[in-house]
């Protein structure tokens, strides 16, 4: 009985240069001439890191149609040197080509082929599977609710001196996604920030968010201080809501722009104006005076008391402009991280302060790439110290 007839190597390679590009898996699928089902098939395989998928084959190695030459040549009588003369290869690598797929007797262009694809994939223990003690930390490292790369980099401060306690985001990634490389319990897919079972490509952004009216009194964030811009000087803030199950229940979020220190408000009995006009201010007395400088918000109707926030703390508030969310770009991580915690679609007014304040230990106790891979917590700390967020070498 014959198998499944094998797409060329190339339909592959253009089905994921097409979802590298950011289209998803049925258009790409399209494009390319397979069916829906056999692009999930691939990207299934490779568990969605687009870093597994198959790329174009580097000119070292025989193309299938050269191969074909070979054999016509062969054929027809001719020596090595002048197959590989029409070829433009060297005389021995069509000698080398020839005698490990049959000899000239023997040799077939799409079994040679064939051959070579098997030899490709390289079968290996993956490096987590084959070392216990560097899957345990990478295991508890995912279990805090760590990315890969945090746990990555935490791994090469923890151990300098032990090259073999070193292991790669990507590894990581593969470790729990691809098939066949099974190093990980897949159940950590839940640990990460996504919680997906597949990674999924990158895309373009979506259609911005809908606006909620205009709030009396607005200062632009085109007014806000320089400083608070570049991040040099601690005390500037941004601050949004997360949502729950139909808008109904909410949790208010502020992050400290150079520490990306975050700060969460209760707000279980909703989040109207005054609510989180309370909350809030009772919030900002929580830290010294000199940690908020100011505040920048979307134009949520929740912060039409704005005023009266500012007036109890002489903290300048500014709003971005509309549907413009990267203008907030350390709130917006932070609230996808916060996602992990407080899934969408469920009542976050089920949420306790003591369960707020513990995911915020967690959230703040994550080391940050782009702090020098110290927490948020420790950044904090050096500013309370008269440091500034991240250490300087000179």
């Amino acid at each position: 009985m014959t198998g499944r007839a094998q797409l060329p190597r190339a339909v592959r390679v253009r089905f994921w240069e097409v979802v590298r590009a950011g289209h998803a898996v049925r258009p790409a699928s399209g494009m390319v001439g397979v069916s829906h089902e056999t692009g999930r098939r691939w990207f299934r395989q490779a568990g969605g890191v687009i870093g597994n998928a198959p790329r174009p084959l580097s000119n070292r190695f025989l193309s299938l149609v050269e191969r074909e030459a070979i054999s016509r040549g062969i054929a027809a009588g001719d020596s090595f040197a002048r197959i590989a003369a029409g070829l433009g290869r060297p005389a021995c690598t069509v000698s080398r080509e020839v005698g490990r797929n049959g000899g000239r007797r023997g040799y077939r262009a799409v079994a040679a082929e064939r051959a070579a694809r098997a030899r490709a994939r390289r079968p290996k223990v993956a490096r987590l599977a084959s070392d216990p003690v560097l899957r345990g930390w990478v295991q508890a490292g995912l279990e805090r609710g760590w990315s890969p790369e945090q746990v990555a980099a935490t791994l090469e401060t923890t151990f300098p001196d032990r090259p073999e306690m070193r292991v790669s985001h990507e590894t990581i990634y593969q470790s729990i996604y691809v098939q066949g490389r099974g190093a990980l319990r897949r159940e950590l897919a839940a640990c990460l920030r996504t919680g997906r079972a597949l990674r999924r490509p990158r895309r373009a952004s979506g259609a911005p968010v809908s606006g909620a009216g205009r709030i009396p009194g607005m200062v632009s964030i085109s007014e806000r201080p320089a400083e608070a811009a570049d991040r040099a000087v601690p005390g500037h803030w941004e601050g949004d809501l997360i949502l729950g199950r139909g808008n109904r229940s909410a949790i208010g979020t502020l992050v400290e722009r150079s520490t990306r220190y975050c700060l969460l408000l209760h707000l279980p009995d909703g989040h109207d104006a005054a609510r989180v006009r309370d909350r809030m201010i009772e919030t900002i007395r929580s830290l010294p005076t000199h940690l908020w400088r100011s505040l920048t918000w979307d134009q949520g109707k929740e912060m039409a008391r704005h005023a009266e926030i500012s007036l109890a703390t002489d903290l300048a508030i500014y709003f971005c402009d509309p549907h413009s969310p990267w203008q907030r770009g350390s709130n917006e991580n932070t609230n996808g991280l916060l996602r992990q915690y407080f899934p969408k679609g469920t009542d976050l007014s089920a949420h306790s302060a003591e369960d707020l304040a513990r995911v915020a230990v967690l959230l703040n106790g994550r080391p940050r790439k782009t702090l020098g891979w110290i927490t948020p917590a420790e950044a904090l700390q050096r500013v309370l110290s008269g440091k500034p967020p991240i250490a300087t070498t000179t």
